[in-house]
C-alpha cells in the first residue's frame, strides 16, 4: 500500500489530500499541519471570524465530517522540519520520520514583515491563523484607534471589520492608490470612497519611519513624512511571501516559491507541490498566484498527480473580497496593453473587462457575481466577443457562450 503525504492545512493541501484518496484508494494518504485542528477556510478570519459572526471551525475546507470522512489521516501539530529525499521520509520536530511514496508540498505562504514591526511585538498583529484571527477579534473590543499597514485585500477587509464595531481606523499605504496590485484604478476609488464613507482614513503614498511605546502601552507610529500616529493596535497586512524554506534546505528548486512544472512536479520527481508556495508554468511565464480558488484547483491536480495520474495545471486565475456591502471580484490574466471595456450597471454594481486578440482575457466587478461567473467560461473557452456587445448591458453575456 503505497504512502502519499501531504504537508500542509490550507486549501492546497486539503484538496490535494481529498484527491491522491479518491484516485488511489488504497493509497494510505496522511495531511500534516502545524495547527492543532482540521485544515478550515481563512478567508472568513478577516471578516465574518472578527465579526463574531462565525469561528473558523464553522467552515472546514474537507466538510462537516472532516477529512476523515475523505478517508484522509490527520496528523495535527505535526511540525515538518525537514525531507530526507534519498530515504524517502518526512522529518518532524518531534524526532518522528514519515516515510513516503509520494508527497506534496502544499506550505502555503509566511506574512511580510515590516520590520520596525516585527511578529510578536505587543500590541502588533499579523493575520494569518486561526490563533491570529482569535488574538485580533479580543484586542479589538478594547481598541479605540486601529492603525493598519498595508492598502491591500486583507488590510481593508481588517479595516472595514473594525470600522463595522465601531473602532477609528486608519490605512497606511505606501503606494500612490489602495488595491495596486489587484484592480484597476476606477475600482480601487470605488472601494476607497466606501471606506470613507464609514470612517475609515486611508492614508496613501505613505511609510512607516520610527515607532516607540507610548506611557499607557500605546504605540506611536512615525510616518515617513514625519506625521506621529497614536493607536491602541496596529495590524499589518503588506503582502506574503512563498514558505518555500522546506523545499530549499531538501536541495529542491526554487526562486520565490517551489519551481513545479505543468504536472505540479518539482526538481525531484517523487514530491510536488502546489498552492501559494509553488511558482508553475503561467500563460505568460511562470507565475505564482495567492487565492482560495487557485490553491484548490492547483492542489487537487498535485494530489491526483502524487496518486498516478498525469494531469496538468491550467489556470484561469481569480480572487474575491468582501468589505462592507461590497463583493469585489476579479478572474483571468491581465495582459499590458489589452483594450479595456467598461459596461455599465445599475444597482452599485461595476463590471470591467480586458480583452487581447478579439477575446476577453481579464474581468473586474463589484457585487456582480454572476457576470463574473459568466466572464470565466468566456475566458477558459478562449470565445471570440465584439467589443461593443461587451460594453452593451442588454446583451446577454450568457448568450456570447453559445458563439
Amino acid at each position: 500500500m503505497p504512502d502519499i503525504l501531504v504537508i500542509g492545512g490550507g486549501p492546497a493541501g486539503t484538496f490535494a489530500a481529498i484527491a491522491a484518496k479518491k484516485q488511489a484508494a488504497a493509497a494510505r494518504v496522511t495531511l500534516l499541519t502545524c495547527e492543532h485542528c482540521e485544515p478550515y477556510e481563512k478567508p472568513p478570519l478577516s471578516k465574518a471570524v472578527l465579526l463574531g459572526r462565525v469561528s473558523p471551525a464553522d467552515a472546514p475546507i474537507a466538510g462537516p465530517a472532516g477529512l476523515a470522512g475523505h478517508g484522509v489521516e490527520l496528523d495535527t501539530l505535526a511540525h515538518c522540519t525537514g525531507l530526507d529525499r534519498r530515504e524517502r521520509e518526512v522529518v518532524l520536530k518531534s524526532g518522528r520520520r514519515l516515510a513516503y511514496d509520494a508527497l506534496v508540498i502544499a506550505t502555503g505562504s509566511r506574512p511580510r514583515e515590516v520590520p520596525q514591526l516585527p511578529l510578536g511585538m505587543p500590541r502588533v498583529h499579523y493575520l494569518r491563523t486561526e490563533a491570529d484571527a482569535r488574538a485580533l477579534k479580543r484586542a479589538l473590543t478594547e481598541c479605540r484607534t486601529l492603525l493598519v499597514v498595508g492598502g491591500g485585500l486583507i488590510g481593508l477587509e481588517v479595516a472595514a471589520s473594525a470600522a463595522t464595531l465601531g473602532v477609528q481606523v486608519i490605512v497606511l499605504e505606501v503606494a500612490p492608490r489602495i488595491l495596486a496590485r489587484v484592480c484597476d484604478e476606477e475600482t480601487a476609488a470605488t472601494v476607497h470612497a466606501a471606506h470613507e464613507r464609514r470612517g475609515v482614513d486611508i492614508r496613501v503614498g505613505a511609510t512607516v519611519g520610527a515607532i516607540s511605546c507610548e506611557v499607557d502601552g500605546r504605540i506611536a507610529v512615525t510616518t515617513g513624512d514625519g506625521e506621529r500616529i497614536v493607536a491602541d493596535l496596529v495590524v499589518v497586512g503588506t503582502g506574503s511571501k512563498p514558505d518555500d524554506v522546506l523545499a530549499a534546505s531538501a536541495g529542491l528548486a526554487t526562486n520565490d516559491g517551489i519551481i513545479v512544472d505543468e504536472h505540479c512536479r518539482t526538481s525531484d520527481p517523487a514530491i510536488f507541490a502546489a498552492g501559494d508556495c509553488a511558482r508553475f508554468p503561467g500563460p505568460h511565464g511562470i507565475a505564482r498566484l495567492e487565492n482560495w480558488i487557485h490553491a484548490q484547483d492547483q492542489g487537487t491536480v498535485a494530489g491526483r498527480n502524487a496518486a498516478g495520474a498525469n494531469d496538468a495545471y491550467a489556470a484561469v486565475p481569480s480572487f474575491w473580497s468582501e468589505q462592507y456591502d461590497l463583493y469585489i471580484q476579479g478572474v483571468g490574466w491581465p495582459i499590458a496593453g489589452s483594450t479595456r471595456v467598461d459596461r455599465r450597471l445599475a444597482d452599485n454594481r461595476t463590471l470591467v473587462f480586458e480583452m487581447s486578440e478579439g477575446r476577453l482575457t481579464h474581468a473586474m466587478g463589484i457585487n456582480a457575481q454572476r457576470d463574473l461567473a459568466v466572464a470565466r467560461r468566456l475566458i477558459e473557452r478562449k470565445i471570440p466577443i465584439d467589443p461593443a456587445a461587451l460594453a452593451d448591458p442588454s446583451q446577454s453575456l450568457n448568450a456570447m457562450l453559445k458563439r
